[in-house]
């Protein structure tokens, strides 16, 4: 049986990556928010933009459509 102790000292360093991760996708999300002059309505993009340059990952952008039925990915 783990001691629960155990179990809280090893989430740690995980919560506070994720959080410096967040903290900094946010960031970027909104640089791309501000060198589109603040124009509203793009808030997932930007996000999903911003993850996926600071992670890696590509994601789909709900309501793009790049015209043969596929969406646009992101990053």
């Amino acid at each position: 049986m783990r001691h629960k102790t155990a179990d809280v000292l090893s989430a740690k360093p995980d919560e506070d990556f994720l959080e410096l991760t967040e903290n900094r996708i946010r960031t970027r999300a909104y640089q791309f928010y501000e060198e589109r002059d603040y124009q509203y309505g793009h808030d997932l993009e930007d996000w999903l933009r911003a993850e996926g340059e600071i992670i890696g990952k590509k994601r789909a952008i709900p309501g793009k459509d790049t015209g043969g039925g596929i969406r646009a990915a992101v990053a």
